[in-house]
């Protein structure tokens, strides 16, 4: 059941996980609360769409039912009250007919929006809300991805709903090699709001690190950082979000459902 419309601040500040972020050169979180709007004081404010003033201007691109699939259903990603809403119908296709596809792409700011560039330490904080009808897959299922732009370009870096052992999860993965930053258990989070925490130093080879943390209420669910990992590919790196899966699940998992994101902020570190 969609949850009632109201606003919501901020995100996990990743609370009592000081040795983890020494790990990855990055300052210590916070220990304020999972709804503070407060960064930490190297941490500067760069973006902070509110859904309800500036809609879907919040993003620098959209891909919505790219290959015109379900135009009835359009839109399927929209502004909703104070949250980001992105809907799925097992229907629906992307340009490549074995998956599906409604995500936004990068970090609007008026008339330019942000470039991530090598070197740069960026965070992202935002609360999403998973219903159980979003289930993990068999295959893959992204809800947040790390890219460079432009078509053909592997992802960076991917949190995905993942089936292991017959068991629903949520995890980070840097995608190239396959390394695993972090992945907890999926069902306890579905049907409520969860705060992520998501922070990346952009590096070439081995110069690039990130941290991944996932609170629900007052209680960290997950914090996980990897360092010595690439993170660049050329250009710049741009935040996607949304719903993107395949269609080769085997475990009957997919189902008419949607994703709501609020409380979007980006931080640099300077």
């Amino acid at each position: 059941m969609t949850p009632s419309r109201r606003t919501v601040l901020g995100a996990a500040l990743g609370a009592g996980a000081g040795a983890a972020a020494t790990a990855v050169g990055l300052p210590e979180a916070s220990a304020e609360s999972a709804v503070s709007t407060a960064p930490a004081a190297d941490w500067q404010l760069r973006w902070s769409p509110s859904a309800r003033d500036v809609g879907l201007r919040a993003f620098e691109t959209l891909e919505d039912d790219r290959a015109g699939s379900h135009p009835a259903a359009k839109p399927h990603i929209k502004a909703e009250g104070d949250n980001f809403r992105f809907t799925m119908h097992t229907v629906d296709r992307d340009t490549s007919d074995d998956r599906q596809r409604h995500e936004v792409t990068g970090c609007r700011t008026g008339d330019s929006y942000l470039k991530w560039q090598k070197g740069q330490t960026w965070r992202l904080t935002y609360r999403m809300y998973l219903p159980s009808s979003l289930k993990a897959t068999t295959s893959f299922t992204h809800i947040m991805q790390m890219k460079q732009p432009g078509a053909g370009s592997a992802p960076i870096v991917v949190q995905s709903l993942r089936r292991v052992g017959g068991k629903q999860t949520i995890e980070l993965k840097i995608f190239e090699r396959g390394i695993l930053v972090g992945r907890t258990d999926l069902e306890p989070l579905h049907d409520r709001w969860t705060d992520v925490d998501f922070q990346i130093k952009i590096g070439d080879g081995s110069s690039g690190s990130v941290r991944w943390i996932l609170k629900s209420g007052s209680t960290t669910v997950i914090d996980k950082s990897t360092s010595g990992v690439d993170t660049f590919l050329a250009d710049r790196v741009r935040p996607k979000w949304g719903i993107y899966r395949s269609l080769g699940d085997s475990s009957g998992s997919l189902q008419n459902t949607y994703m709501l994101l609020t409380g979007m902020r980006a931080h640099q570190l300077v």
